[in-house]
């Protein structure tokens, strides 16, 4: 009988140290890295009245920086390599860009506080769209403005231990942004990508 009191109370207090352990709250700071897809939005608008715009998918490494400040909330930026996109006028690919996409995100964790080891969350924030390397194939200058907009988030960890836990998560964010060609305004592409990852998270 003592026997078995003892090995319940053993067993108790092992999973009451580990629930403090693998509880997501305040405090935390953490990394999440992987492989994200950037993907346009169909239709992105006309140029110069006639040329029908499709911006192409790609993907690349990103990576994300996170705090959480309470229990339920957190703030998390979002950073990448640059993302090249070819892009089509009138269905022919003679046109490209890079962009970097930082955004910057407060997040909700329902679960936050718990030692649950599926953690989800929602976020909702502020994107910079940084072009560069814009390129025409046989033609003048081509250039595409830096943009502002806003972002939603959605996200999931599935905890492995107190450090490790796998992640997935999507981001719309809200891209558009003015066209020049040759100095003159042609007018404006509208990206609105959908930005899926797949990856790791570490809490430090």
């Amino acid at each position: 009988m003592r026997k078995s009191i003892l090995s319940a109370v053993i067993a108790t207090g092992a999973l009451l140290i580990s629930g403090q352990v693998l509880a997501y709250g305040a405090g935390d700071i953490y990394t999440r890295v992987g492989i994200a897809k950037v993907a346009p939005k169909d239709d992105n608008g006309t140029l110069a009245g006639t040329l029908d715009t499709d911006v192409q998918d790609d993907n690349g490494f990103a990576f994300t920086l996170g705090y959480r400040f309470h229990d339920k909330l957190g703030i998390e930026l979002l950073a990448a390599e640059p993302f090249d996109h070819d892009i089509k006028l009138n269905g022919s690919n003679i046109a490209s860009t890079e962009h970097l996409p930082p955004t910057l995100t407060l997040q909700y964790y329902p679960l936050g506080g718990t030692a649950a080891r599926v953690q989800p969350y929602v976020g909702a924030g502020i994107n910079y769209t940084l072009f560069m390397d814009e390129e025409l194939e046989g033609g003048p200058e081509l250039k595409l403005e830096n943009s502002w907009g806003a972002a939603g988030q959605l996200g999931i960890d599935l905890l492995i231990d107190e450090h490790w836990a796998l992640n997935a998560a999507a981001w719309y964010l809200d891209i558009d942004t003015d066209v020049e060609l040759g100095g003159s305004d042609i007018g404006e592409v509208e990206i609105d990508p959908l930005v899926v990852m797949a990856g790791v998270s570490f809490r430090f």
